[in-house]
């Protein structure tokens, strides 16, 4: 993996100049297609050095693992901001990184290579783009926000994520998504347009917008944001969202509505009533379930549940369901899936009364309890481990899967998860549901490419001292890789799994050592998809500006 030298981004930078003195100042109304030229100047955003007391703290994300000591942080306003920020960054060489929320998992943003970092918190405008007929969203924005905007101002929202604190820049472009996805698919299946810094050969930024018109001259860009994680082309500076097969001049008409109120409940597994018995029939009821109720016809799409699998040392697994109110069968759905998933057992499910995993403390909504649907969507995003606890140390994994766990799997899940010798609570395999809308799509409609998947989940636990991290890593990779101990430690895509979630990153399935497989991490993440992305990456990043540890490559390298 090479980056464009230093003597060549410093020998490109006269012609550059005189292209953009010759083209005039950037178009930031460009259509679709078409490229704006680089301008010259200066960054308005502020250069924060070392010497600045706001350094210590942006030079890491939200998982404190990962710090990096760059040159300087560039807060980034505008799309001509972070055309002049790239710029600077090629013409003095330096390796450059890019920051939404920083909520990434791994070092993409925060490494040892890092000499500059591109803050976008700045850029975090929404409206309506009457000329493009599509709302747009600027990357430093957070979910919160775009669900407040769009809500109160039209009525309408996204199939977005839980976690409200997340950057919409890097949750999207990996193919986000969240409770309503089963009845709505993924965020980036509404994805209209994006617009990207990129670099050609000769080190010049440039402004490209990319579409989802097929006849788009830039469409390969736009589909490799639809699930192609961040980082690997360019600076995505805005988005454009409408939903396919929508029309009209009315905004209100041109996304997704949510429910008017959503059914929730909420209930909780004490681990003094989890006997091996009682573990295994309860993961069978979730993935029997799914199983059964994951296709794009399903009449259950309305039901979407967030399971944290939790270890003992927590003292209770929770669970967090929600059905899409305007059902007329959504206490009727609700009450068939909660006995589908004791059928068997001799649990007594009682009430989140204290915070679980991801859950926060609830009301007592054990036997469910009708909310306005905004209000459900701050409640069950409020105790993300990674807002609560901004001083923590975090290790995730993931995996799809197309058909639940075999009994050697969750056997080994109980043996992890019920062990005594093992003390954090902050440790938790969390299932989501998935499947529904999210199925009707071919697996190379976008970049996302797991398409057939019942749940996803991500394994996680979290620490605060630095000197632990090898206990915690390990014990977290003991888990993993016994769990997928038969396809060499990893999800590998079969008739049961379907590999590896993009924004769940982990550094582990690109180790020969811990990923003994044989199939290469890019498959996990992309499946068949990845040549498309690597082509994308040849034309719009072929000096390879845009690189972390699980970037695309490009052909022959």
């Amino acid at each position: 993996m090479t980056h464009l030298s230093r003597r060549k981004f410093l020998g490109s930078v006269a012609v550059a100049g005189a292209a953009a003195s010759a083209a005039g100042p950037l178009n930031a109304q460009a259509e679709a297609g078409a490229t704006a030229p680089t301008p010259v100047g200066i960054p308005v955003g502020q250069r924060i050095g070392q010497d600045d007391a706001r350094y210590l703290a942006l030079r890491s994300g939200n998982n404190q693992r990962f710090r990096a000591t760059p040159d300087y942080i560039r807060m980034i306003h505008t799309p001509q901001d972070a055309l002049l920020a790239v710029q600077e960054a090629l013409d003095a060489g330096k390796k450059l990184t890019v920051r939404s929320g920083g909520h990434c998992f791994e070092d993409f943003v925060c490494n040892a290579q890092t000499e500059v970092i591109l803050d976008m918190a700045p850029m975090n405008a929404l409206g309506f783009d009457e000329e493009v007929g599509a709302f747009f969203m600027e990357p430093g924005g957070m979910l919160i926000d775009a669900y407040e905007r769009l809500y109160k101002g039209w009525g309408v929202t996204l199939p977005a994520g839980i976690c409200y604190s997340v950057g919409v820049g890097g949750h999207i472009v990996g193919g986000g998504y969240g409770l309503l996805s089963r009845k709505h698919g993924l965020t980036v299946d509404h994805l209209h347009m994006v617009e990207v810094v990129v670099v050609d050969e000769i080190g010049k930024a440039r402004l490209v917008r990319a579409s989802s018109d097929p006849a788009d001259p830039h469409h390969n860009l736009w589909w490799a944001h639809t699930g192609g994680g961040g980082g690997n082309f360019g600076v995505i500076t805005r988005y454009w969202f409408r939903t396919p097969g929508t029309s009209g001049s009315d905004p209100s008409d041109l996304l997704i509505k949510p429910p008017a109120e959503v059914l929730v409940n909420a209930l909780a597994f004490d681990w003094e009533q989890l006997t091996e018995a009682n573990f295994t029939r309860l993961i069978e009821n979730f993935s029997h379930w799914h199983a059964d109720n994951s296709g794009p016809d399903s009449p259950y799409t309305s039901l979407s549940s967030l399971f944290n699998v939790s270890h003992r040392a927590t003292g209770a697994m929770g669970m967090f369901t929600q059905v899409d109110g305007d059902d007329p069968r959504a206490e009727e759905i609700l009450a068939e899936y909660m006995s589908a998933l004791l059928e068997g057992t001799d649990l007594q499910p009682r009430p989140v009364v204290e915070p679980i995993g991801e859950l926060p403390a609830m009301p007592d909504y054990l036997e469910g309890a009708r909310l306005p649907w905004l209000q459900a969507t701050k409640l069950v995003g409020s105790n993300n481990p990674t807002i609560t606890n901004p001083t923590s140390r975090g290790g995730h994994k993931s995996a799809y899967m197309k058909k639940g766990f075999d009994s050697r799997q969750i056997a080994a899940l109980y043996r992890h998860m019920s062990g005594t010798d093992f003390t954090n609570p902050n440790t938790m395999l969390v299932l989501f549901s998935f499947g529904g809308a999210v199925n009707a799509m071919a697996e190379d409609a976008t970049a996302n490419a797991q398409r057939s998947s019942i749940y996803k989940m991500c394994f996680q636990t979290f620490w605060a001292d630095p000197a632990e991290d090898e206990y915690y890593l390990g014990w977290l990779r003991d888990i993993y890789e016994d769990v997928f101990a038969e396809t060499g430690g990893v999800p590998v895509p079969n008739d049961q799994m379907d590999g590896c979630y993009i924004n769940y990153p982990n550094r582990d399935v690109a180790d020969p050592a811990r990923n003994r497989s044989g199939v290469p991490w890019y498959t996990l993440y992309y499946k068949g998809n990845y040549p498309r992305l690597q082509a994308v990456k040849n034309r719009y990043d072929p000096g390879n500006v845009f690189s972390h540890s699980l970037s695309v490559r490009r052909t022959g390298t």
